[in-house]
């Protein structure tokens, strides 16, 4: 009974307001090191991909924004 009653007083003081930003910044930097990045090749493809994607799509929606805005103005005057 005293272990658990001396844990939970300990639990209140690690989390209190700057013990709970250490133990959250300590627990963060250990997820952070169980991250399994990409390779540098993948993520160079990946990005050229998403760029190229983005510029088509702006393209694709700029030239149908264009063409509606002609058809309306055509069909108000």
């Amino acid at each position: 009974m005293d272990n658990k009653k001396g844990a939970a007083e300990s639990g209140k003081k690690s989390n209190s307001f700057p013990f709970g930003i250490r133990t959250f910044l300590l627990e963060v930097g250990n997820e952070f090191r169980k991250i399994v990045w990409p390779p540098r090749k993948t993520t160079a493809g990946l990005t050229g991909f998403v760029i190229l994607l983005v510029v088509v799509l702006s393209i694709y929606l700029g030239s149908v924004d264009l063409l509606l805005n002609k058809l309306v103005s055509s069909v108000l005057h």
